[in-house]
Parts: structure tokens; sequence; C-alpha cells
């Protein structure tokens, strides 16, 4: 039995998936996070058909405006919205994985059954991702449907690409997200204390980190103006410290994407803008997902190492009966 068990590390996985799966769904807490993202998301989409309708002949990517306007009286838009509720949901997925199971001590009985630490670590984060995916993608048909149902008009086949491009790079946010939240419920015994951790990390990227960039950058690039004018290398600096975030990752995914005159990131952009009455033709949508293409690497690259830290963390972890 203990030579089966060396040779097959993954025992067990499909187990934790499926039951930490269905515990997600039918919690009181996933139907209360997926109540509110649903009704303001909604809310959102729903007014900016509203404002689309008046404009209709304006724009040949409706459906990507259906996204990206800010109707008034709202100061965002659907896709600020996601960026700004996703983070909870994945936090509110994972900050009690692991250091509930210790304070409910079922974490060692659990281990005692043919499962190892690799399958359920890596079948409780993939139960989160999952369940956060059945949700994204719940409320990405529900736009749609929105959409055909009061526009009178079915998305054409590159609108349908790029937002289900715009689906993956969400689904690949929330699960960094997911990651750090599993990571600071590995850390730390209390889940409150987990919870309080990753929504600090969530505050610092949402709220300070364009403040903090703008401190580190001259630190470590420089002075931001020299003899000729703007320093390359500050700019380069700044533009890889932000990039640090999974905010601006996200943000300039969905930015490309949805926005198809845009055709290129960075401090470039604010000259684009510029000129985009001069160049008002859209990209083609494969060149926009080879423009995004660093961005999502890098959200899926996060993802991965913070689950990766997460796993040294807990394999080095003494379990007691």
């Amino acid at each position: 039995m203990q030579s089966h068990r060396r040779g097959s590390p993954w025992t067990g996985l499909g187990t934790v998936l499926a039951k930490e799966a269905a515990d997600h769904l039918s919690s009181a807490r996933m139907r209360i996070l997926e109540g509110l993202v649903f009704l303001t998301a909604l809310y959102s989409a729903f007014s900016a058909i509203r404002s689309i309708r008046a404009t209709i002949g304006e724009s040949p990517f409706l459906f990507l405006r259906l996204l990206t306007m800010e109707p008034d009286p709202l100061p965002f838009s659907f896709i600020g919205l996601l960026g700004f509720l996703i983070p909870l949901v994945g936090i509110a997925l994972a900050f009690d994985a692991i250091n509930g199971e210790f304070n409910r001590r079922t974490l060692s009985r659990v281990l005692a059954q043919p499962i190892y630490r690799d399958a359920l670590l890596l079948g409780k984060f993939l139960a989160g991702l999952l369940s956060l995916t059945i949700a994204l993608v719940s409320l990405w048909l529900l736009v749609i449907g929105l959409g055909l149902l009061l526009l009178g008009l079915p998305p054409s086949t590159e609108e349908m690409i790029r937002m289900l491009g715009f689906l993956v790079a969400t689904i690949a946010y929330g699960g960094v997200w997911l990651a750090i939240a599993l990571l600071f419920s590995v850390l730390f015994r209390a889940p409150a204390t987990a919870a309080l951790a990753a929504l600090g990390v969530w505050l610092v990227f949402s709220l300070f980190w364009t403040f903090i960039g703008q401190i580190v950058t001259p630190l470590v690039a420089g002075p931001a103006e020299g003899v000729l004018g703007p320093r390359i290398e500050y700019i380069n600096a700044a533009e890889v410290i932000d990039r640090l975030s999974p905010n601006t990752l996200y943000a300039e995914s969905t930015q490309a994407l949805l926005q198809p005159t845009t055709r290129a990131l960075g401090p470039v952009l604010v000259t684009l803008n510029e000129a985009r009455s001069m160049l008002p033709a859209p990209l083609p949508v494969t060149q926009s997902f080879i423009l995004i293409w660093p961005q999502l690497t890098g959200l899926l690259a996060g993802m991965i190492v913070i689950f990766a830290i997460a796993y040294v963390f807990f394999q080095r972890q003494e379990i007691r009966a």
C-alpha cells in the first residue's frame, strides 16, 4: 500500500476536487458572492445597453462597447467592475482552504486516507478555480444573452473571439488571487489573519501600486529626466514595476482585446490615443492576441508560481493527529 502511494502522488485528486467543488457551489458564501457580482455586473451591462441603443450607428463593435462603456450614472464599466470584484471572490474561495482543516482538526484524518498532500492542495486549488470558472462563464453567457435580447443583433465572429479571450484573461486573473489566498491559508493558521493578509495585498495592488512604483523606479533606474529629455531606462523600469501587479496585466489584456483600436501597450498609448482620429482602423484580432500574449502569460505564470510557493510551504508543515 505504501509503495503504491509513493508511485501515485495524485491519488485522490478527483475525490478532493469533486468534494471541494460541490462544497463551494452549494455554500451560502459562494451564493452571496455570486449574487452580488451578478446583480452589479448585469446592472452595469443593462445600463450600457441603454446607452448603446441611443448611438447604435456609431460603432461596429456593439458587444465590445457593452463591456467597456461607462454609462451614466455609473462611474465604472463592466470590465472595471469585474477587475474590482473578481479578487474578492477568489480570496473568499480559498482564504480558509487549508487552515480551516487545521482548525477543524480534520487535516490529519484526510491525509490518513489514500490521499497525498499533493493531491489535497492541488484539488482544493482546482476546485476553487473550477467554481470561479463556472460563475464567470455563467455571467459571460448572461451578458451575451442580455445583449442579444435588447440589442436585437448577434455578435460578429471577431467579437466572439475577443470576448472569449476576455473570458480566459478574467479566469487567469481570478486564479492569481485564488492562489494568493491559498498561500496565506497555508502560512497562517487563523482564517481571519489569512483573509486580512490577502485583502491587504489586494488593496496594495488596487490603490497604492502606482504610488509605490513612483517611489521605487527612481531608486532602480535613476531620475526620470536626463539632459536630452525623458530617459528610456526610467520608462522601461517603470513599465516593468507596474506590470508586476496582476491588476495592470489584466487591465492591459482587456484593453487590447475589447478596444480593437489599441495598437500598443505602455507609455506610447498617450500618443496613440491622440492619433486615433488619424488611425481609426481596428487591429486584427490575431494581432490583438499577439499584443496581449506577454500579459496573459504573466497572469498564468503568476498563478503557477504562487501556487508552487504554497505547495513548498505546505509540504514542509508538520501535521499531527
